[in-house]
């Protein structure tokens, strides 16, 4: 299983965003010069962001974004759903009717039982967990 560039990318966006916000707003230009990540590609990711509340846009010529809840409210594993979709290493984990052989398969506990820790791992971390993670390495 690989993480698309779409969920990294967008916890990095949100990780700078978070640590560049205070009372202004941050403009994505700026997020994609420090990440190096594509402009267009960014206003990408911070679309289903701003729509599910997770950031927050304002208008005008001072504007950009500012996260719509604090770092410790924002679940890796709500961001991760959001922009990769679900944490399946296989079909069958959350739908076993996707497979035929599912109640019987040697392989499909052990699939689900990954899953399971993914997701247990990312919703007890939370992006000022990533943020603080970030300070360490700076």
């Amino acid at each position: 299983m690989k993480i698309s560039t779409r969920a990294r990318y967008g916890l990095r966006l949100l990780v700078d965003l978070a640590e560049h916000s205070g009372k202004d707003p941050v403009k994505l230009k700026d997020i994609s010069r420090r990440q190096n990540i594509s402009l267009n590609y960014l206003r990408q990711l911070i679309m289903p962001l701003e729509s599910n509340n997770i950031v927050r846009s304002i208008r005008g010529n001072r504007g950009g974004y500012l996260l719509g809840k604090k770092p410790e409210e924002i679940n890796l594993l709500d961001i991760m759903n959001l922009l990769e979709g679900p944490m399946n290493l296989v079909d069958c984990v959350h739908n076993k009717n996707l497979c035929q052989i599912s109640d019987t398969c040697p392989t499909r506990k052990i699939w689900v039982e990954i899953s399971e820790k993914m997701e247990q791992s990312l919703s007890q971390r939370s992006l000022k967990d990533l943020m603080e993670n970030n300070e360490i390495l700076n």
